[in-house]
């Protein structure tokens, strides 16, 4: 088995993924960059992987170069300190800053790969779009955000959301946009509904299983701004796709995801940043509200770098593929890290992908996973409501094991230890039914590696049987509950029997 481990050091974004994993897997770069180059329209630009430096690290930047791409870089303002400091200097006041700084968030463009002029967004990631009323002509500067003070324009950053819908006008939610006409330099297809997006996905030609993961990503994206809004999904609409950076990411996260199906993926913690994004809703906090619905049962860790360090295309490849937590080990492979185009204080702006592979002997006798424990002591139930809660426990979706053992506690009193294994997607909820179904005032949760051993159920001299493979070789032991026999004797001879694969052998 390949196991994939996501390290967010910088942050993750749908780009920062899609470069990490084409250095990981070069061999996949063609099928991806054909893919991605599928679904863009003619003249929106060519995809490409470059090589670059972040915080001295040698990275890959995944990206959109060609003519439209390069105008839309130059004509949409960036937004980062040395942008925000420019805008200061114009003299605006905060009103004139909000009427012309940014007011939508949609597909919008990213910095190019590499250009250190452009490294605006926190992560590296997609870059604000303007709304739909302007033309291509070069805009004010857009990290200026009102009400803000000049320390925060400068230091923060902006904090953008990419790939955001929005809710056309007149749906619930009272969330109405007006939308001027939209006159353009050069005109190029819009995006409209969800649907649009998923048709257009589904019209291209792509590799084998790159439009079904390519369309479960955007699913969450638009799922998840459903009920932020309150709306339907087939009401969710998309910003313009003219600025075709955010669905280039999703449409090559999706060939990635195809291209190594079968993988299992992890993640580490991911970092939280901080601040706020301009979206068209107004300020919103980081992470976004998208982002933060995406990834509500993922671990996350402050380091004190504000920013919007993942984005909300980011979330959704990481909802759609990985866990939070470690991954099972084994043989470290290749590793492969993708940046953002911002320079992060003291550390480099990277995903990096850890890719492992079971060693020979893993392979034939072990399988590796992950277990969720949730433990915890109980002083003052009886023998039978112990024996109850136990039972209802073991029932509890996600449940591998229950156990109890003896113990003392504080004034020497006799405790029962209650320790559950449980799938890790279900810990939240076996806990909730641990306090529902004993006395305890709290539980210990953790998640711990685990190896098994290789098994298969079979039949032995008329009894069920369990084989397992070992090192040394395999063994068979009887099921306990297809043992009959009116005496001990009777049964340990039936087990004996079965275990030795020895039907001959006579009764006891």
């Amino acid at each position: 088995m390949r196991r994939i481990h996501l390290d967010a050091v910088g942050g993750v974004a749908g780009d920062m993924f899609v470069a990490a994993l084409l250095d990981a897997f070069p061999d996949l770069t063609p099928r991806v960059l054909a893919d991605a180059r599928a679904v863009l329209p003619e003249g929106a630009g060519t995809p490409v992987l470059r090589e670059g430096l972040s915080g001295g690290i040698a990275v890959r930047r995944f990206g959109l170069e060609g003519e439209d791409a390069h105008s839309h870089a130059h004509a949409h303002s960036h937004t980062h300190p040395a942008d925000a400091a420019r805008f200061l200097r114009t003299g605006l006041d905060p009103a004139t800053q909000a009427s012309t700084g940014v007011r939508a968030e949609g597909l919008g463009p990213r910095a190019e790969p590499g250009d250190e002029g452009r490294d605006g967004d926190e992560g590296g990631h997609e870059h604000v779009h303007h709304a739909h009323s302007h033309t291509h002509n070069a805009h004010p500067p857009s990290a200026c955000m009102a009400g803000l003070d000049p320390a925060t324009q400068t230091s923060a950053a902006v904090l953008v959301e990419a790939l955001v819908p929005r809710v056309e006008p007149g749906g619930e939610g009272g969330c109405e946009h007006a939308h001027a006409p939209h006159p353009h330099a050069h005109s190029h297809p819009h995006a409209g509904s969800y649907r649009d997006m998923v048709d257009r996905i589904e019209a291209a030609s792509l590799s084998a299983g790159t439009a079904g993961h390519a369309v479960a990503i955007l699913a969450l994206l638009a799922e998840a701004e459903a009920a932020i809004h309150r709306v339907p999904v087939e009401e969710v609409h998309f910003h313009e796709i003219a600025d075709w950076d955010s669905l280039l990411d999703v449409v090559a996260a999706g060939s990635l995801a195809a291209a190594l199906e079968g993988a299992e993926w992890t993640v580490s913690p991911l970092p939280l940043g901080g601040g706020l994004v301009k979206t068209q809703h107004g300020l919103l906090p980081v992470p976004a509200p998208a982002t933060a619905a995406l990834l509500a049962d993922f671990d996350w860790r402050d380091d004190g770098i504000a920013g919007e360090r993942v984005t909300p295309t980011g979330a959704a490849i990481l909802k759609h593929l990985a866990r939070c937590g470690r991954p099972a080990g084994g043989r470290l492979v290749v590793s492969g890290t993708g940046a953002g185009t911002r320079d992060l204080p003291g550390m480099p702006n990277m995903l990096r992908a850890l890719v492992f592979e079971e060693t020979l002997a893993e392979a034939e006798v072990l399988s590796g996973d992950v277990v969720a424990v949730i433990e915890c002591e109980i002083d003052d139930m009886t023998g039978e409501e112990i024996g109850t809660a136990t039972e209802r426990l073991r029932a509890e979706p996600g449940v591998l094991d229950v156990s109890l053992s003896h113990r003392f506690g504080k004034k020497g009193r006799p405790v029962v230890a209650l320790r559950l294994l449980v799938r890790p997607d279900c810990i939240d909820a076996v806990a909730r039914a641990c306090f529902a179904q004993t006395s305890t005032l709290g539980v210990r949760l953790r998640e711990e590696r685990r190896l098994t051993l290789k098994r298969t159920a079979g039949e032995s001299a008329g009894v069920a049987v369990k084989r397992a493979a070992r090192p040394g070789g395999a063994t068979v032991k009887a099921e306990s509950d297809a043992l009959t026999g009116d005496t001990l004797a009777a049964r340990r001879a039936l087990k004996q029997r079965a275990e030795r694969g020895d039907a001959e052998c006579g009764d006891a």
